[in-house]
C-alpha cells in the first residue's frame, strides 16, 4: 500500500502549481496595458528565490522528489513573471528591481549552493538549507501584506487577486498536513503560517469586495460632482474674463461679443478643472476675484468714455 504522504504530496503539487499559475491573469493585464500599474514586484522576487532554494533542498533530502517537482515548476514560472515585470515596469522601478534580482536571485542563491555543496556536509547541510528555506517561505507568505495594506487604504480588492489568496489558503493547509505525515518541521511551520495568512486575506477580500462600486458611485453622484461642475465653470469664467480684459482697448472700442468663447465650450476646460491641484484652484479663485474687479473698473471707464446717445 502506498504511503499516504505520497497522495497528499501529489495533491500539494497540484494546488501549488495552481498557486504559481494564478498570477497569469495579472500579467495578461500587464502585457495588455503595457504597465505594471500598482502591482507589487516583491512577492515574485521573493517566491522565485524561495522556490529555487526549495528545489535545492528537495535534491538534498532523501525522498524529496515531490518537493523538487513542484518547486522546479514554480521557479520556472516565477522567472517568467519577473522578466515580464522588468519589461513593463517604469524605468526607476525597473532599475531598482533589477539590482535586487541580480543580488538575491542570482548572487545569493549561487552563494547558498556553493557553500552548501563545498563547506557543509550531511545532516548539517540539510538543516542549514531547510532552515533558510523555511524562513524565506514565511517571507513569501508575508510579502502579500503590502497588497493587503493597499486594499485597506483604497477600500478596493483590485490589486489583491482573489484566486491567489484562495490558493495560498489551500496550499498552506495541504502542505501543513504533508509535513505532519513526513515529520518535516521546515515544511510545516511556514505553511501553517501561510494557511493563517491566506485565511486573513480571504476575510479582507470578503470585507472589501463590494467597496469599489460604492466608492465609484459616491464620486459620480455625490457633492463632489457638483463641486467639479462649479470648478469647470469658475475656470471658464476666469479664462473668459482674461480674454475680455486683454481684448479691450480703452478709449477706442469694445470687444466683439462673437470673439468671446463660451467657458464650457470644449472638453479642454473640463480636463483642466478635473486635473487642477488645490494650489491651482486657489490661484484660479484669486484670479477670478481680480478679473471681476477689473471688469467692474472697465465698466466704469466705459461709461465715461462711451456716453449713451
Amino acid at each position: 500500500m502506498a504511503d499516504p504522504s505520497f497522495f497528499v504530496g501529489i495533491l500539494g503539487n497540484v494546488i501549488s502549481i495552481l498557486v504559481f499559475t494564478s498570477p497569469i491573469g495579472t500579467f495578461r493585464r500587464v502585457v495588455k496595458n503595457k504597465s505594471t500599474e500598482e502591482f507589487r514586484w516583491l512577492p515574485y522576487v521573493t517566491t522565485l528565490l524561495s522556490t529555487s532554494l526549495w528545489t535545492f533542498y528537495g535534491l538534498l533530502k532523501p525522498g524529496g522528489l515531490l518537493i523538487v517537482t513542484v518547486n522546479g515548476a514554480g521557479a520556472a514560472l516565477q522567472a517568467v513573471y519577473v522578466a515580464l515585470y522588468l519589461a513593463y515596469a517604469p524605468r526607476d522601478t525597473r532599475m531598482k528591481m533589477a539590482k535586487v534580482v541580480l543580488a538575491v536571485n542570482v548572487g545569493f542563491f549561487a552563494a547558498v549552493v556553493l557553500v552548501g555543496l563545498l563547506a557543509l556536509h550531511g545532516a548539517v547541510r540539510l538543516f542549514a538549507v531547510g532552515l533558510l528555506c523555511s524562513a524565506l517561505t514565511i517571507g513569501m507568505y508575508a510579502a502579500p501584506m503590502a497588497a493587503m495594506m493597499t486594499v485597506v487604504k483604497t477600500k478596493s480588492v483590485e490589486y489583491m487577486p482573489f484566486f491567489l489568496s484562495f490558493f495560498l489558503f489551500l496550499n498552506g493547509g495541504i502542505w501543513s498536513v504533508y509535513s505532519l505525515l513526513v515529520k518535516d518541521l521546515f515544511i510545516g511551520i511556514p505553511n501553517a503560517m501561510g494557511f493563517a495568512m491566506g485565511t486573513a486575506q480571504l476575510a479582507l477580500y470578503m470585507a472589501y469586495r463590494n467597496k469599489k462600486k460604492a466608492v465609484a458611485l459616491k464620486v459620480d453622484d455625490g457633492p463632489e460632482g457638483d463641486e467639479e461642475k462649479g470648478v469647470v465653470h469658475l475656470m471658464g469664467q476666469v479664462e473668459l474674463g482674461q480674454r475680455k480684459v486683454s481684448s479691450l482697448k480703452k478709449g477706442t472700442s469694445l470687444p466683439k461679443t462673437a470673439s468671446l468663447p463660451s467657458p464650457l465650450n470644449g472638453i479642454g476646460h473640463i480636463i483642466k478643472a478635473l486635473s487642477a491641484t488645490p494650489l491651482e484652484l486657489r490661484n484660479v479663485m484669486s484670479q477670478h476675484e481680480r478679473v471681476r474687479d477689473e471688469d467692474a473698473n472697465d465698466d466704469d471707464e466705459g461709461r465715461h468714455t462711451y456716453p449713451s446717445k
